[in-house]
């Protein structure tokens, strides 16, 4: 009887310890095919999409900047300063020069018969003279650069004329008298631009040889608007042509008043 108590407890024990280690032996089997599993689907899953190399700018695919072109920029009596000037081609140089020479001819003439002052109309005459010959020389050097040239003058130049035109005595002078000293500060920075960072041999030399032509006119603009009754500051494009004109080319100071 003992001994068939024995072995009963014998039994019951190897069935624990045999039960125990097969129920270890599922559990890793499950582990390891629970595993294989996961793997198996990662390599089953696509990739990510890549990143798109397009850098975002913050607009709608095929939006358009506000942004003008730089061929959609109107070119004449823009600010001549920074990007305007880098920007300026020698023929974008000549045909501007060559509008402006004609319409410094033409209203000089206009100065001559309309003056009441003797300082406008000995101004206006030497507009004549000297645009004249400037622009036999700006015909010279487009001809040698192949170099069309326009044969008239600007709108907004003959939207002056047309406006001197309409005015007499002391309107007239000081009208022209304003007139001159704004266009001969445009006209120095354009032809001192040329001058240093022309491209063209040919506009390069008229330019260099032009430009103390012009400073002296500028001088004697300031000299007619003085005689005229010009006050200081009153001359139209003034703040926007003094920024763009050297300081030897700008006007005096206005002295300070007495105490």
């Amino acid at each position: 009887m003992y001994a068939s108590k024995r072995n009963l407890t014998f039994d019951l024990h190897k069935l624990y310890k045999h039960g125990t280690r097969a129920a270890l032996a599922a559990a890793f089997a499950i582990t390891l095919g629970a595993g294989a599993g996961v793997a198996a689907a990662q390599d089953a899953a696509p990739p990510p999409p890549a990143p798109s190399a397009q850098t975002d700018t913050g607009m709608a695919p095929n939006a358009q900047s506000d942004t003008p072109a730089a061929s959609d920029q109107p070119m004449r009596h823009q600010p001549r300063g920074g990007d305007r000037m880098a920007s300026m081609t020698d023929a974008d140089f000549a045909k501007e020069a060559a509008q402006g020479g004609m319409a410094e001819v033409k209203m000089g003439r206009l100065a001559q018969d309309k003056g009441t002052s003797d300082s406008v109309k000995a101004f206006g005459k030497r507009m004549v003279d000297d645009h004249s010959k400037a622009g036999d020389n700006l015909k010279a050097a487009a001809s040698q650069s192949s170099i069309t040239l326009p044969d008239g003058i600007s709108p907004k130049d003959q939207a002056l004329y047309d406006r001197l035109s309409k005015l007499s005595g002391t309107d007239f002078d000081q009208t022209y008298a304003k007139a001159m000293m704004r266009d001969h500060m445009h006209d120095i920075a354009a032809f001192r631009a040329e001058s240093t960072n022309g491209k063209d041999a040919n506009l390069k030399q008229f330019a260099t040889a032009t430009l103390p032509t012009l400073q002296s006119h500028m001088k004697d603009a300031r000299a007619m608007a003085t005689a005229v009754g010009v006050q200081p500051g009153e001359g139209p494009g003034r703040r926007a042509a003094r920024q763009q004109v050297a300081p030897t080319d700008a006007a005096p100071p206005a002295p300070t008043p007495q105490q």
